[in-house]
């Protein structure tokens, strides 16, 4: 396996965090140990209450590229690996950021699709630049989106939208983000920077205790129904034994277009 060079950078600026995405070459491609560091980041930033906002960000021009399917073969090789990959690795870094009590601004360039996508999802706004993309399109991969990270996709976006991106799989521009949903503001490249400021300002002048209560009672009054139950978490992985989950990722591996035969 590759040498793991993603790293999960945090920066503090008074009252404001930064949390940077940084996988250089790999249009930040998230790794396990990113997932992790991500998980860790927001859990120290959760518990400090001087913090009054948190932006997070991706390093070189994106946002991230989902996850590092490189480290597939090697963690997520068996039926096991799968569900232990998403339910130990993914889901408590999205549940870090979604529970986290200070407003949490993602700002957005480049490519923001997978994981990329769940993280965005999990904040309070997005702020994305014109000529960002989106999407998740992991059917390609031969595998659906685990229940924990489809989450906050389908809190934020709703039913309709969920299943436009995940059966078609499409990549698509900000313009049409922000009409689905899933985006706060989009502005011009140039823009970015001073819109992020102003925002990061707002959210700051803000009343710190307000502004946790509001996100503690918005999560109360749009609580799920029952957790899913084991069998249906078994129900869900069993597709990670099946032939097409290995084409989809041996094929975006070796750079070819998959063969799926529903096997």
């Amino acid at each position: 396996m590759a040498a793991d060079v993603g790293q999960v950078r945090l920066a503090r600026a008074g009252a404001v965090a930064t949390v940077l995405l940084d996988h250089p070459g790999r249009m930040n491609a998230i790794t396990v140990s990113m997932w992790q560091a991500l998980a860790r980041v927001f859990q120290q930033l959760s518990a400090d209450a001087a913090v009054r906002c948190v932006v997070v960000r991706g390093a070189g021009g994106h946002f991230a590229a989902g996850a590092d399917i490189r480290e597939f073969p090697h963690v997520r090789a068996d039926a096991a690996g799968v569900a232990a990959y998403h339910r130990q690795v993914l889901a408590p870094a999205l549940r870090a950021v979604a529970q986290c009590p200070h407003p949490v601004l993602a700002v957005i360039e480049g490519v923001c699709v997978g994981g990329g996508l769940e993280i965005a999802s999990c904040c309070d706004l997005r702020l994305a630049q014109r000529g960002a993309r989106f999407g998740a399109p992991i059917n390609r991969l031969g595998f659906p989106m685990a229940p924990d990270e489809l989450h906050g996709l389908l809190r934020l976006a709703g039913r309709a939208v969920a299943l436009e991106l995940l059966l078609e799989g499409r990549v698509f521009d900000a313009d049409e983000a922000l009409a689905k949903g899933l985006l706060t503001r989009v502005v011009e490249p140039e823009a970015l920077e001073a819109e992020c400021a102003e925002m990061v300002a707002r959210l700051c002048a803000g009343a710190p205790q307000a502004a946790r209560l509001n996100k503690w009672m918005i999560a109360r009054l749009t609580a799920d129904a029952a957790p899913l139950a084991d069998a249906e978490w078994q129900h869900f992985f069993s597709y990670a034994a099946s032939r097409d989950h290995q084409e989809g990722v041996q094929a975006f591996l070796a750079g070819r277009p998959p063969v799926f035969t529903g096997e």
